[in-house]
């Protein structure tokens, strides 16, 4: 009875007994199939770069992070600069219409026609009246609760339940003098650009927020 070894080797003698054409056809369709067995068995990944500390921007890389991880790919993501804030363990994240000019404000409550304005105040403005982050975040809160929108405190939740690896810029850390305490126990790694970036390198999807 024919062993599995003298059953390949006789596969490998046939393929050397055709022509060059007939050879190159069967190793073009040999190489497509482990190809796309290759494919099919991988995992895509994604990494995100995290820089900024505000609310409207703290939901990017959660919602990417999250829903990436749910689709069953690994998501790591960098904390940076002021993406540190969305670590600490106390979030007291605020809306900055500031840099923002093409934000829309929107009423969270009230008539539908209302809520339905976009209310565009011009940064030289916005930065000029007292107390309008606060009333902006407040705002950015109340819509997204209406909306059935997560807060970031959820979502970061969601994420780490999904897999998502939270790395912290260590270098940042040590610039502002932050201490380890001020942040969540589920920080994977304390690492600087020297040791993500080849993490980022291997990654199919690369995003800088």
């Amino acid at each position: 009875m024919p062993t599995e070894l003298t059953v390949k080797n006789e596969k490998i003698a046939d393929n050397l007994l055709l022509k060059p054409e007939e050879l190159d056809s069967w190793f073009h369709q040999k190489f497509a199939q482990e190809m796309e067995k290759h494919e099919d068995n991988k995992i895509p990944t994604m990494t995100i770069i995290a820089t900024k500390g505000t609310m409207d921007m703290a939901y990017p890389p959660f919602i990417l992070a999250s829903t990436a991880a749910a689709l069953g790919w690994n998501v790591s993501i960098f904390f940076t600069f002021y993406g540190l804030e969305l670590l600490k363990k106390d979030l007291q994240l605020k809306v900055s219409p500031l840099g923002n000019p093409a934000m829309p404000m929107k009423m969270p409550y009230g008539p539908q026609w209302l809520k339905n304005i976009n209310m565009n105040i011009p940064n030289a403005i916005s930065s000029n009246i007292p107390g309008f982050e606060s009333m902006a975040t407040h705002m950015m809160e109340q819509t997204t609760k209406a909306k059935g929108v997560a807060g970031i405190d959820e979502l970061r939740e969601l994420s780490l339940e999904a897999g998502v690896n939270m790395v912290a810029c260590q270098m940042t850390v040590d610039l502002f003098n932050f201490s380890k305490d001020e942040f969540i126990d589920d920080v994977s790694e304390w690492v600087g650009a020297a040791s993500f970036l080849p993490i980022a390198a291997k990654a199919e999807v690369n995003l800088f927020i």
